[in-house]
């Protein structure tokens, strides 16, 4: 039986608890701010939510650290255990409890965030391809973005307002996820041929608008309705954007592609039904 990369798993639940640390923080914060209030400029003079951005950039130390240390069947997994830290971390601040109902639900969406992500990691593409490919698929996924901020403009509920902003919010982190591989790829070659590139300035305006919505999300809802729609929204564009466009595909057969479909369908589910567990308290 293989050694279990101790210091991997340390290194991933350190990055999982400061990424569930964060989005707390970060909640809390972006909570504080009024409807009338511009979001981003009064976040910016809360130390709270200050350190919820150095906790994120704390995870991502680890996380690299971790996936340094051991393989990604190992790491993923425990990196969405966030999800799991981040609900009594929330309900503690906010001094109330977590129903039984929300637990089961939210460790379901772990598991099915997990398999979807080791079971259905995709084969390594090209981190490029011609525009006119990326045309169709990128529209697609903008329209979701549209869509589910027109949503959020009509509804009532601050759950459902949320989940549907966590979800464009996902949605464009994915994107930007998406078009990193290939930006990092140009600075291999200077800075020209950086900024003159397109995808320099798709992934700076998709990564600016899902922070802000990201944050939206977190002001008009609880916490519980807004992080699983990001956490799940993002790996599902990234890997729409990677099959679609950059020649990845998934490594299992048709029964495991079926089982990864599977997954996806029940985190979607998930989300939706801690949304309305968040609505019901």
């Amino acid at each position: 039986m293989p050694e279990l990369p101790v210091a991997a798993v340390a290194c991933a639940f350190v990055a999982a608890l400061l990424f569930a640390v964060s989005a707390v923080a970060q909640q809390r914060a972006a909570s504080e701010v009024g409807e009338g209030e511009a979001l981003l400029r009064t976040l910016v003079r809360k130390p709270r939510w200050w350190a919820g951005i150095i906790g994120d950039a704390g995870g991502f130390a680890f996380q690299v650290a971790a996936l340094s240390l051991g393989s990604v069947l190992v790491v993923q997994p425990i990196l969405v255990s966030m999800l799991i830290f981040a609900l009594p971390l929330s309900a503690y601040f906010g001094h109330r409890r977590i129903s039984a109902r929300t637990w089961s639900v939210a460790v379901v969406l772990a598991l099915a965030l997990a398999f979807f992500l080791v079971v259905g990691d995709p084969t390594e593409g090209t981190s490029d391809a011609p525009l006119r490919e990326w045309l169709v698929p990128l529209g697609v996924l903008l329209l979701v973005v549209a869509f589910c901020i027109g949503a959020a403009c009509t509804v009532e509920s601050p759950a459902l307002r949320a989940l549907l902003l966590g979800t464009a919010g996902g949605a464009l982190f994915g994107i930007a996820a998406a078009l990193t591989a290939h930006v990092a790829d140009l600075f291999a070659h200077g800075l020209g041929p950086v900024v003159s590139n397109w995808h320099l300035y798709a992934l700076a305006a998709a990564g600016i608008l899902g922070l802000y919505l990201q944050q939206r999300a977190y002001q008009v809802g609880p916490l519980a309705a807004s992080l699983p729609a990001v956490t799940v929204a993002e790996p599902l564009a990234a890997a729409v954007l990677g099959m679609a466009v950059l020649g990845e595909h998934l490594r299992t057969g048709a029964v495991g592609t079926v089982f990864v479909v599977v997954a996806a369908v029940v985190m979607g589910g998930a989300a939706v039904v801690l949304s309305k567990a968040e609505a019901q308290a």
